[in-house]
């Protein structure tokens, strides 16, 4: 249950997070000052020409009041309309500057916030994508870049052009009569106000709601999406698509209930503005019963009402507009406040592995949210150009011990070296660039397989590709390919058998030449003929270079040079496959009887 305070706290962080979007967004602008100042320049001239507008109009009437006989009045009736002319083109001159200006800032705002969230959320912590669903994410970031548009034209081309012209006409008005001056001006603080306030504390906090259920469609839609070869499996299309509904169900729920508060809030202040003008219309018409106005006093005044009824009509759908704007943009503002769980220290340093020497030195290590210590004061060195294998039962700490070598995670204590060097001090993409991960279920990209297999090396030639592409024994099965290397491989690689992706993965690892190698169990979903042809790649790849190698099955680890069998984070046993072997009492020994058993 929410107590008062916990309410208010939670009411003033809203508060607060409005404000920081708006603060986001503006220091973005700055960073473009020639298309920015260009928008400002075009706006301020179109809204002061609104505003002479219905002067020159006021004054045109006063003349054509009078007797067409006096020459003076005809010249000035004239000069009023060439004014009144020269108004009407420089408006449309000032707003297409604006509109040029505006398209430029947006675009580059745009593609600056897009370019940034992105690289910030490659950064982000391993748990924290195994943790968020990617289609979520994606929501967020285009939403959030989309919502930028909307809080442009809105704020630059909307807003204040429409606050400075009630100013100005504010101004105008209390020169000629001080009443007509105060009662616009109070009537246009209380309206904005009140839209404001509607808006604020009204409508936000549905339009809120309906963007995190907005997000959470876009994750379930992500999610059957890319499992849908698992859907299809269990025959479960039915069973996704009343789950998306039901998500789809609650989403339109909250946003009906949000478009129809911004309906009632439409409704409240168009009979404000409809107060507004019928009072600023009586008012002229007093002034005039008191002989303080014209004829052409009271046509300006009721030209100008009638300008600032449109003007006081868009404010309050404008700040409606940014209200949504900020809403969508909020839970993208979240994300680029997410601070990456493992940060590159201010001092860091490329780095360039020299022979591929690891060191565990006293490691500790807990996953964050977890209570169970996974390592504790962890000793483990693994001489360069040596072949290691990583054994145990699940949860032993085998793959952790890989992801802390690519400093995936913090330790808690201790220390990693490569070649004698602290891998904290160096810069995370140069450390994990000097080590090749071939993965049981290799992830690829829907590129192209040349795309797939120069990723680690980018500046790759074709011939390269090629060679690294025969000695994964993957060359063969690419020849047979319609559109050869430049064949599409899908998402994650689905049109490719587990075979193929593994050699794809391997020729990667090829091309990529790092001394050191981490392999978890690459054969382990595979057919015999697929096993032997990825087995026989592996071997070349493991040529010269320190290797690690997580297996579940124990006779993918018989031919290396050395075994660490892991139980509840400690290395319980290390040495060859020949002595392990020999420990009748030994983990190890009991592993190996086990799956000859099963075989």
């Amino acid at each position: 249950m929410n107590t008062p305070s916990s309410a208010a706290h939670s009411a003033a962080r809203r508060q607060n997070l409005f404000v920081d979007v708006l603060k986001f967004v503006m220091r973005r602008w700055l960073d473009f000052p020639v298309p920015l100042w260009v928008t400002v320049a075009g706006v301020m001239v179109a809204t002061v020409l609104d505003v002479l507008m219905p002067v020159l109009a006021g004054r045109l009437v006063s003349d054509v009041a009078q007797p067409a006989t006096q020459s003076a009045l005809m010249r000035d009736a004239i000069w009023m309309l060439v004014g009144m002319a020269a108004c009407g083109v420089g408006n449309v001159l000032g707003k297409r500057a604006a509109y040029l200006g505006i398209t430029h800032l947006t675009t580059q705002v745009m593609h600056k916030i897009g370019a940034q969230a992105f690289a910030r959320v490659q950064r982000l912590s391993t748990d924290w994508h195994a943790n968020t669903f990617a289609g979520s994410t994606v929501r967020r970031l285009t939403r959030g870049m989309w919502a930028v548009d909307m809080l442009d034209d809105t704020l630059l081309l909307m807003l204040i052009p429409e606050v400075c012209l009630l100013v100005l006409t504010t101004l105008v008005l209390a020169w000629h009569w001080l009443f007509m001056g105060v009662l616009l001006g109070v009537l246009s603080a209380v309206f904005i106000t009140t839209s404001c306030l509607l808006t604020l504390r009204y409508v936000a906090p549905t339009a809120r709601e309906s963007n995190r259920w907005d997000s959470r469609m876009g994750a379930a839609l992500a999610d059957a999406i890319t499992c849908n070869a698992v859907v299809k499996a269990f025959g479960a299309e039915k069973r996704e698509e009343q789950r998306l509904e039901d998500v789809i169900g609650q989403w339109r729920k909250h946003t009906c209930l949000t478009w129809t508060r911004g309906t009632n809030s439409a409704g409240i202040q168009n009979l404000m503005v409809t107060f507004m003008r019928l009072a600023l219309a009586g008012a002229a018409v007093w002034l005039w019963l008191k002989g303080l106005a014209g004829p052409g006093d009271v046509a300006y005044v009721l030209t100008m009402t009638f300008l600032v009824q449109g003007y006081l009509r868009d404010i309050g759908q404008q700040v409606s507009v940014v209200q949504r704007s900020v809403n969508e943009m909020e839970e993208l503002l979240e994300l680029w406040r997410t601070e990456p769980s493992v940060k590159d220290v201010p001092t860091a340093v490329p780095f360039k592995a020299r022979e591929g020497e690891i060191r565990f030195e006293h490691v500790s290590f807990q996953y964050p949210g977890q209570k169970k210590q996974i390592f504790s004061d962890l000793n483990v060195t693994i001489k360069a150009g040596s072949r290691v294998g990583l054994v145990g039962p699940s949860g032993s700490g085998k793959s952790t011990f890989t992801k802390l070598l690519q400093r995936l995670y913090e330790l808690d204590g201790g220390r990693i070296t490569i070649d004698g060097v602290d891998i904290s001090t160096i810069n995370q993409s140069s450390l994990r660039s000097e080590i090749a991960i071939v993965q049981q279920e290799p992830m690829l990209f829907h590129r192209s397989l040349a795309d797939n297999i120069a990723y680690g090396s980018p500046d790759a030639t074709q011939a390269d590709i090629e060679e690294a592409a025969r000695l994964a024994n993957a060359a063969d099965f690419i020849a047979r390919l319609p559109e050869g290397y430049d064949t599409l491989v899908g998402e994650r690689g689905v049109k490719l058998s587990g075979g193929e992706r593994q050699r794809v993965a391997i020729a990667r690892a090829f091309l990529a030449n790092t001394p050191i190698l981490v392999m978890d169990e690459a054969t382990a979903s595979l057919d015999s003929q697929s096993e032997a042809l990825v087995q026989e790649a592996m071997q070349r790849l493991m040529e010269g270079r320190t290797v690690i190698v997580i297996a579940h099955r124990l006779a993918t680890v018989v031919d290396l040079d050395r075994i660490l069998v892991f139980e509840r984070g400690h290395v319980v046993e290390d040495g060859s496959h020949a002595k392990l072997v020999q420990k009748p009492d030994g983990l190890y020994h009991k592993l190996y009887e086990l799956q000859s058993l099963e075989q």
